[in-house]
């Protein structure tokens, strides 16, 4: 492999953007300068030996740039991420370049190996894991520091010099995918594969579990809906059917594991090594040696961590957690507002002021989640986890207990502290459909609403100017960079 890094050559016939790097408008000669050197030049001098080029437009030459990279390079860069591929004899391997002509479907003219978002992730892997060397700042801004390990594009992104980096989108593959996936009114499966190949396996499990999730709630909903149509006051039936639903949850997560782990083993991503799992773009400390890997990374104390963890971040979250409840307590008093204003006045309004609160605190709980699950990234990213894993699982462990006491305490404290079996009822209920009207709101309708109309403004902008119908290179750039991140 090293032998293969010194003879790979940055030039590039037939060049293919697959990344946009957007840079502040105003942004030095001198730091593009240094910035664009970095990204094309070779490994040994630190740089990524990546592929860049302007984006040339009618108004000439913006700050936005393509970046792309060799057949070569994005396959020496897939054995540098531990990419995992079949190979002929169907087993699943960490790809390696010495040994590409025992992998399934490879060839030296066959571009196609790489899925488009493995070629992206490879990219965005090797742009995030540019380090300073021995520079001390960013040429032509001396208030942005640098130190040996930091990573040169988050003090770009925190000085403002960089403002996005996202990948590109394929029209031609996205029309295709678009076609089979919900072009078409049908129901059936939805093509995994082909979502996997194209935005990454990530966004292919979260699709392949809602999938799977939706087919796994008809029973609940079959046997469900005659207990709630016809309100039984025996309780008893209420026990068999919560047995039921206890039963029917625990089968469906483990037939999920076993789902999930044949996808990801299929995909590759099962048998990621992760024992040489490099250090996340995020984490910064002072450069030193790596023992097991014997390369140059940044070093931070344990001790320094495990302070910021105890110290602040789980106060914080206790903190978090108290005014959450103390939020409950406000939506119980809602309530008996509601239930003496019903007392007082029969009527159908006062019947309508009953279910106020609990939309009222269904809102307030989403407002919560969203705004504690920023707070929860800041925190986490500011306890300097090295490894990605150990960031998503601090991450996902402050979430899930904030989320879980902010969501359910209030039917938990119902249940088995006021034994109210009513008010427990008609609280699951407004809770559960005013969450689900809100997510479907913000993750599907808002938007597609928001890109509806980009769109539209870009269609008048480009027939304005006479132009072909289908967007050039700097114009689906333009219109892409608009678009929010798809968490």
């Amino acid at each position: 492999m090293v032998e293969s890094w010194s003879f790979l050559d940055t030039v590039e016939s037939n060049f293919r953007p697959l990344v946009v790097i957007e840079l502040a408008k105003g942004t030095k000669e001198e730091t593009i300068e240094w910035f664009t050197k970095r990204i094309v030049d070779k490994k040994a001098n630190g740089g990524a030996q990546l592929l860049v080029k302007p984006l040339v437009t009618e108004n000439g030459v913006e700050n936005i740039y393509l970046v792309g990279a060799s057949h070569l390079r994005l396959l020496l860069g897939a054995e540098t991420v531990g990419l995992v591929k079949e190979c002929s004899d169907n087993s699943m391997r960490a790809f390696t370049y010495s040994s590409r002509k025992t992998f399934k479907h490879f060839a030296d003219d066959n571009h196609n190996f790489l899925t488009m978002a493995e070629c992206q992730y490879i990219i965005k892997h090797e742009l995030e894991n540019l380090r300073a060397k021995n520079e001390k700042m960013i040429p032509g801004y001396p208030q942005a520091k640098l130190y040996p390990g930091k990573s040169i594009v988050r003090r770009l992104l925190t000085s403002g010099i960089l403002v996005q980096i996202f990948p590109l989108h394929d029209r031609e593959e996205l029309k295709k995918l678009s076609h089979s996936w919900y072009g078409r009114v049908k129901v059936g499966y939805q093509p995994l594969d082909d979502i996997r190949c194209y935005f990454g396996e990530t966004i292919a499990l979260y699709f392949g579990f809602l999938e799977y999730f939706t087919f796994a709630l008809i029973p609940m909903a079959v046997i469900g809906i005659p207990y709630y149509v016809f309100a039984w006051e025996d309780y008893d039936k209420y026990v068999m059917f919560a047995t039921f639903n206890l039963l029917w949850s625990t089968v469906i997560l483990e037939v999920w594991k076993r789902i999930c782990a044949i996808l990801t083993y299929r995909w590759g991503t099962l048998l990621m090594k992760r024992q040489f799992e490099e250090p996340r773009p995020g984490f910064h400390g002072v450069l030193g040696i790596n023992p097991v890997t014997g390369r140059e990374e940044p070093v931070y104390s344990s001790i320094k961590r495990q302070l910021r963890i105890y110290l602040v971040s789980l106060p914080f979250v206790c903190l978090c957690l108290y005014f959450s409840l103390y939020v409950m307590m406000i939506y119980f008093d809602l309530e008996q507002w509601a239930l003496d204003y019903h007392k007082e006045n029969e009527s159908n309004f006062s019947n309508l002021m009953l279910y106020v609160p609990s939309i009222i605190y269904a809102v307030v709980i989403e407002i919560m989640n969203r705004i504690y699950r920023y707070a929860a990234e800041f925190l986490t990213s500011w306890e300097n986890h090295r490894l990605e894993s150990s960031y998503q699982n601090h991450l996902i462990l402050k979430v899930l207990v904030f989320n879980f006491l902010n969501c359910f305490a209030s039917l938990f404290y119902i249940a088995f502290v006021l034994f109210d079996m009513k008010l427990l009822r008609q609280s699951l209920a407004t809770l559960l459909i005013t969450s689900q009207i809100l997510n479907q709101f913000v993750e599907s309708l808002l938007p597609y609403w928001l890109q509806k109309r980009y769109n539209r403004k870009m269609k008048k902008r480009t027939c304005s100017k006479k132009t072909d119908t289908d967007l050039s290179l700097a114009e689906q750039v333009n219109m892409e960079k608009e678009m929010g991140t798809y968490l």
